[in-house]
């Protein structure tokens, strides 16, 4: 499984991206997604995941209702809208895959990872 991440970019605080993630293989439809972030000097911390079929969500408590994860596995691909950014979401954000289990927010349980987007955030 390979996961290319794109979308992430240069935006001021209070602005919106949307990144995607989009995945080989012919199984996408059967992984949980996730979405972690890394920002300088600080671990990885889980942002998002969602389960299969897209019925089932999870955020970080910093991120709810300000991210949106979705997926469309006609086009294996996983989305995550991110609005009124602020300058503490500033970070490497990754995709990743989960082939076996549900839906978790611990990074050492999922499988495969994308090479992450850059999005900062100025003030």
């Amino acid at each position: 499984v390979q996961l290319q991440a794109s979308g992430g970019g240069l935006v001021q605080a209070g602005g919106s991206l949307r990144l995607s993630c989009a995945a080989s293989g012919r199984t996408f439809s059967s992984y949980e997604m996730g979405w972690f972030r890394q920002a300088p000097g600080r671990e990885r911390e889980f942002v998002a995941a969602i389960n299969w079929s897209g019925t089932y969500t999870h955020y970080a408590d910093s991120v709810k209702g300000r991210f949106t994860i979705s997926r469309d596995n006609a086009k294996n691909t996983v989305y995550l809208q991110i609005n009124s950014l602020k300058p503490d979401d500033t970070a490497v954000y990754y995709c990743t895959a989960r082939t076996k289990g549900r839906v978790s927010l611990r990074s050492y349980e999922y499988d495969y990872w994308g090479q992450g987007t850059q999005v900062t955030v100025s003030s």
